[in-house]
């Protein structure tokens, strides 16, 4: 990271906003259509925010690359080119009413490989208008890769993104795509090898080494493409997972291999069902399962990410200004959130300056911290018998990049308990499971504390007051200035209790000279 004061104030948790900047504003909205081997898909992004904002999102299974190579000749499916040509109408369609600005259009494996490809795209350009942009492999492993750090700044480790018709290898380090390369491992392609089981495997091994080449081995892997976010949905089901948020999914080798082991014994339509995967979709599983085995010994695998975001969040990130990318994602959406819901825009850092002397030992994120003082009142407009429940599944289930699983149950937790003293017959019995008894309890100060600082929030940032927490003398200080003393009524010294008890501290308001 940029270490430099100029950065260090730009980058600061409370620097100017980067969405308020005229380069990031340009953005507007940002239309991607993504021609992929299995799916078409338009996404239309909120583009001035730092973590993606879809504010369309639209998939069709047409199956572009299906039966290529199979008796059929390197060409089209022509079912599926009817289907795609089709999408991208209704895609261009909606572009136009929703007053986008020129789409960005992409075409991978399938289109790229296909003899009648190009035909495809000029076909496409007669009736749209729509130019496709056919990119190479290590193009797509480019921006695949650069959807990833959308969601991880800081990744470090390789970028997977498998498709129908090929997968994509890339080697991300600080920040930054390195050594890329592309093969024919699509499960689309591989269905078609007619050497059987014994002829794939030989092939997946061989192709796998030639990546490993040029890429490199690393212990960290992050899966890109809807073949591994089923395998991920699949491993979720087994393992009866509390959370059904696919981004920062964390998965061992262990446990892959056992949840490939577990379809393999099952009813592919039944798990269909119970996990809410497509036909096209699981009927790919079989043989990704196959790559992805290989690929985790080969590749020396011990850590598996699941990304949701890939090419065409690599597109966004690529429109992005270089100081929106360096920006945190987590920090700029809950920024952005505050200014377009909270009553008092501004106030989350006036609170966070408030509560953070009861995080001083550095064992809470105080990343998840100002998130949650900046979040603390987005919500207000709910109906009070929902507002803490709303929060926590606002906090859990958001797209939201920069935040892990456990990151977002906290974040929850405190944000519940910023409306709510106490959570006895909540839902969230099984989420908390995610958390340790330390956690939660972190969670709840938290949570007592911004509820408590709220109570100030109508008044100038001035008369806040402050809170000196003594953890070793079981006290918990609240120093007033004299002007702020009609503030701290009834309600007030209920909920200062209330974190103090919460702290196991005895409570004492002192009122400050001036």
């Amino acid at each position: 990271m940029d270490g430099t004061p100029e950065a260090q104030t730009d980058r600061g948790f409370f620097g100017r906003p980067l969405f308020e900047d005229p380069a990031a504003r340009a953005l507007s909205r940002v239309g991607v259509i993504d021609v992929g081997s299995n799916s078409v898909r338009l996404v239309v992004f909120d583009g001035a925010a730092r973590s993606p904002a879809y504010f369309y999102n639209e998939k069709v299974m047409a199956g572009l690359g299906s039966g290529m190579n199979n008796g059929g000749g390197n060409k089209l499916n022509p079912e599926g080119r009817v289907r795609a040509l089709s999408a991208i109408r209704r895609f261009v369609s909606l572009a136009e009413g929703m007053e986008i600005p020129p789409l960005s259009a992409t075409a991978t494996a399938a289109v790229r490989n296909a003899d009648d490809g190009p035909d495809f795209c000029e076909e496409v350009f007669r009736e749209t208008g729509l130019r496709l942009q056919v990119i190479d492999g290590e193009e797509e492993a480019r921006l695949s890769a650069q959807g990833v750090l959308l969601g991880w700044p800081g990744a470090d480790g390789l970028a997977c993104d498998i498709g129908g018709s090929s997968m994509e290898l890339a080697r991300i380090e600080a920040g930054q795509v390195g050594d890329r390369a592309t093969s024919a491992l699509g499960p689309l392609r591989l269905e078609s090898v007619k050497s059987g089981k014994k002829g794939r495997q030989k092939e997946i091994d061989a192709e796998l080494e030639r990546l490993k080449e040029v890429c490199g081995p690393h212990k960290r892997l992050y899966l890109v493409g809807g073949s591994w976010r089923a395998i991920a949905k699949l491993d979720m089901h087994r393992r009866g997972y509390p959370l059904s948020v696919l981004h920062d999914y964390r998965m061992t080798p262990k446990s892959v291999r056992a949840t490939l082991d577990w379809v393999a014994d099952f009813d592919l339509e039944k798990l269909r069902g119970d996990v809410g995967l497509s036909t096209a979709r699981i009927s790919l599983v079989p043989i990704a399962g196959e790559v992805l085995r290989r690929m985790m010994s080969t590749m020396g695998t011990k850590e598996i990410y699941v990304s949701a975001y890939g090419i065409r969040e690599g597109l966004l990130y690529e429109q992005m200004p270089e100081r929106l990318r360096a920006r945190d994602p987590l920090i700029e959406a809950a920024r952005h959130s505050e200014a377009m819901n909270a009553r008092l825009p501004g106030f989350g850092r006036v609170l966070y300056d408030f509560v953070s002397p009861l995080f001083t030992t550095g064992k809470v994120d105080a990343r998840l911290i100002k998130t949650a003082c900046l979040l603390h009142d987005v919500s207000w407009r709910a109906h009070p018998d929902y507002r803490a429940e709303l929060c926590f599944d606002n906090a859990t289930r958001s797209n939201l990049g920069g935040i892990d699983h456990e990151g977002r149950v906290f974040l929850g937790l405190a944000l519940l308990h910023r409306y709510k003293n106490s959570r006895p017959g909540t839902r969230f019995d099984d989420v908390l499971t995610l958390l340790d008894e330390t956690q939660i309890w972190r969670a709840e100060v938290l949570g007592k504390a911004m509820r408590f600082g709220a109570m100030f929030s109508m008044a100038q940032p001035e008369r806040m007051g402050k809170l000196r927490y003594h953890p070793r003398k079981g006290s918990l200080e609240l120093l007033l200035p004299p002007s702020s003393a009609p503030l701290y009524g009834e309600v007030a010294a209920a909920r200062f209790a209330s974190l103090g008890k919460a702290l196991k501290c005895d409570t004492q308001v002192k009122l400050t000279r001036g």
